[in-house]
């Protein structure tokens, strides 16, 4: 069974993050809150690509769904200190 750990690790060998959480206890449905630099200048289709890229066949074979809101360091850092 697939794991939340598991991509999150996936995700974590292939992307250089600043902070990930990967959660979904069901082996099938997850969401993930990815933060990297690579996402800079990019538009939220390439980010989630990248993501996409990082698991590689673990998104057609393994995982059904994945739901994720991606990050550069700025936004996060916006993000987290409007709340």
């Amino acid at each position: 069974m697939v794991t939340a750990e598991s991509i999150e690790h996936s995700i974590k060998t292939a992307l250089p993050c600043t902070w990930i959480r990967v959660e979904g206890d069901d082996g099938h449905h997850f969401s993930a809150v990815i933060v990297s630099e690579l996402f800079q200048g990019k538009s939220i289709i390439k980010q989630h690509q990248l993501v996409y890229q990082a698991l590689g066949e673990r998104m057609r074979e393994e995982i059904h769904a994945l739901s994720m809101k991606t990050y550069t360091p700025e936004q996060w850092d916006a993000a987290i200190t409007s709340n």
